[in-house]
């Protein structure tokens, strides 16, 4: 059997080195190696060459395990488990040196995700997961926020890169913010997840946001005590993800919902 604590030890170790690597390169300078919905949703070199060392780490570890990455997709497993990666969140962070990009690296046995670690490559700031086992930052148990009054909650989001989904989201933004104490985009979702789990952020969410964007990130904060859902009943995805403590999910969540969140292109 598969056990999360061994999947998160094997998660951490190739994270770490994930996370090296793409300091190194950076500091040898980023190249743009291609662009993917628009012109400003880049690819670095550096985010290939990240995953395919995540893709050798796990192959040499664990053969027969799949791995589902952003960059180059997903195969064929011969066993229960199903990596799932995001060698770079945060590209455009990454691409201008702002120190808020990481390493994303969950494991899934039976489509269910069991462990998980985010790793701020700039920082070493380190969060991890176990289902049921709670979530952690440097050794350091996590909770989320106490905060109850939505209007006081500090919310994280993030916008997407094509013109007409950032507008909508801008609308979406406009709606809300009168009822929030503020707004925060950091521009890294799985940091973004973490940061609601260690009560830095009180609650986040987004459209738009892809398994190996929110896999390890998620984990952690619903392993700190957050509701981490989609909208109107449905399970977080591509149309939604909102992560926030059970006393504010709710108010949150009808405005959004209200607002048509999940809408638009």
């Amino acid at each position: 059997m598969d056990q999360p604590a061994e999947l998160l030890a094997l998660a951490v170790s190739v994270a770490r080195s994930a996370g090296d690597l793409a300091n190194r390169m950076r500091a040898e300078g980023v190249d743009v190696a291609a662009t993917k919905s628009t012109a400003t949703d880049v690819v670095t070199a550096a985010d290939r060459a990240v995953e395919q060392h995540v893709r050798d780490e796990l192959h040499k570890a664990r053969p027969d395990d799949a791995v589902l990455g952003e960059e180059y997709g997903g195969g064929q497993a011969r066993s229960a488990v199903r990596w799932i990666l995001d060698p770079i969140d945060g590209t455009v962070n990454y691409l201008y040196d702002l120190p808020q990009y990481a390493v994303s690296l969950a494991a899934e046995v039976d489509g269910v995700v069991v462990a998980g670690v985010v790793r701020n490559a700039a920082t070493g700031r380190e969060w991890t997961a176990t289902l049921g086992g709670g979530a952690f930052c440097d050794g350091r148990r996590l909770r989320v926020s106490a905060e109850t009054e939505l209007g006081q909650a500090l919310v994280g989001t993030g916008f997407g890169y094509a013109a007409e989904r950032r507008l909508h989201q801008a609308r979406v933004l406009a709606g809300l913010i009168g009822h929030i104490r503020d707004i925060r985009r950091l521009g890294a979702a799985s940091l973004d997840l973490c940061l609601v789990a260690e009560g830095v952020l009180d609650a986040y969410y987004e459209k738009g946001l892809n398994p190996w964007d929110r896999a390890a990130g998620g984990l952690v904060a619903a392993e700190a005590g957050a509701l981490v859902t989609g909208l109107d009943g449905n399970p977080p995805g591509l149309d939604m993800v909102i992560a926030a403590p059970p006393a504010l999910h709710p108010r949150l969540h009808q405005l959004l919902s209200d607002l048509d969140a999940s809408g638009g292109p």
